[in-house]
């Protein structure tokens, strides 16, 4: 009889006891490429999260970036989104409107380590004062070039302006009979350069209005239309004079790099992640320096940032907003993104570090719209200079329509 008592009031205790809780999984889709050190870094990262918090789990899904835009957008629609994900700056306005991203006003008020993030990161991701995507990595552009190639041409520093860049790609055909000069004329980087292009002589592809609609006013404003023009009169220019190789009208992100990295030709405006080619060519790279992008009225250069992009459809937004704060924190960020940090605590010393950090302040970003038909409006733009050979004035124009008519079918066309 006292046994059977022991045993009951044991199970009473047993019962009092309450049942651990399931961890809190959240679905995280990346883009990286696992056997990578960066990737290894992140995902280390992710499990030191996971121990420090073992009522969130991480369930990563690795997609290719090719893929997972689409898939997104799917998912999205399909109301089975995942709780976050990485994610293009080109893709923000469009989820944005698709009402798909998660409001972190809220949470970002006690966030931190907030202030060591670059001011106009987060004012890019902000849309009427809420902050809408949080920061993963900056793709800022510099120019990059080889330095012997151009002293062999007797071009004793890197081009400043567009006028220099011209001038000395020019050296460089005459001096090595290698071009002197690359760009993306197709594919996701076309239109990224295009912008920094244009805002290099104070051109904006669209302007948010009081309204609060986007328009492009090139039409309505001739100086501006005048200053688009002769964009893409540099873009022919660089053709027309030899300092652009006829086929990089056609390149893609892929010819760029790796025919810079191959000492190919002797200029390019490229990112940071070219350190790993520099990795894989070391003595074709040796020489290579960074500077700022040449420019014709002011210092401007893209600033890709790369956003995690959390969505609204989650069940555990306290739970995904912890991971994407742990995210921008400096441990992962010094792990992770040594060289393409968006924290100013964050700079990795030479070339590949501060070289390009150092642009920060200077970077410009595509405005919060739908981007799909206009950044293939612009990369239709490059092929109509460099390909078809249109007048640069036709084109400007050309593209302003186009602008316009992908904001007024996206609903976000000012009326104005």
């Amino acid at each position: 009889m006292r046994l059977m008592k022991i045993a009951l009031v044991l199970a009473g205790l047993l019962l009092a006891v309450p049942a651990m809780a399931e961890p809190v999984t959240l679905r995280f889709w990346v883009a990286w490429d696992p056997a990578q050190p960066d990737a290894k870094a992140m995902q280390a990262q992710i499990a030191a999260f996971e121990q420090a918090h073992p009522d969130i789990r991480i369930e990563t899904q690795n997609i290719a970036f090719s893929a997972l835009h689409d898939k997104l957008v799917t998912a999205v629609a399909g109301g089975d989104a995942p709780d976050i994900s990485w994610g293009l700056p080109e893709w923000f306005g469009e989820l944005y409107r698709m009402g798909a991203l998660l409001d972190l006003t809220p949470y970002a008020a006690d966030w931190p380590g907030r202030e060591a993030i670059y001011p106009n990161v987060i004012e890019a991701l902000t849309i009427d004062g809420k902050l809408m995507a949080m920061p993963h990595y900056l793709g800022i552009r510099a120019l990059l070039y080889h330095e012997e190639t151009l002293k062999k041409a007797g071009v004793a520093a890197p081009p400043k302006t567009w006028d220099e860049l011209v001038a000395a790609a020019v050296k460089v055909k005459a001096a090595t009979g290698q071009y002197g000069f690359g760009i993306a004329g197709t594919g996701v980087r076309a239109p990224q350069e295009l912008i920094m292009y244009l805002a290099q002589n104070d051109v904006a592809i669209a302007r948010r209005q009081p309204d609060g609609g986007y328009k492009n006013s090139w039409a309505d404003d001739p100086a501006e239309l005048a200053r688009a023009t002769e964009v893409f009169a540099f873009y022919r220019r660089l053709l027309d004079e030899g300092a652009l190789q006829p086929e990089a009208a056609g390149w893609g992100w892929e010819e760029e790099d790796s025919n810079f990295a191959l000492g190919k030709y002797a200029m390019a405006i490229d990112g940071a992640w070219m350190q790993s080619r520099a990795q894989q060519n070391p003595e074709a790279m040796a020489d290579v320096k960074v500077a700022p992008p040449p420019y014709k009225l002011k210092p401007a250069t893209f600033f890709e940032i790369n956003p995690f992009f959390l969505y609204k459809s989650t069940q555990h937004p306290k739970e995904v907003w912890s991971f994407a704060a742990f995210m921008t924190g400096h441990d992962y960020q010094a792990a992770g993104r040594p060289t393409t940090s968006i924290r100013q605590d964050v700079v990795s010393p030479g070339v590949w570090g501060e070289g390009f950090s150092s642009l920060a302040s200077t970077g410009v970003v595509f405005p919060p719209v739908a981007l799909g038909q206009i950044t293939r409006a612009m990369e239709e733009s490059i092929g109509r200079v460099l390909l078809k050979k249109e007048d640069p004035a036709e084109v400007a124009a050309w593209l302003a329509k186009q602008v316009n008519r992908a904001l007024r079918q996206s609903g976000e066309l000012s009326s104005s």
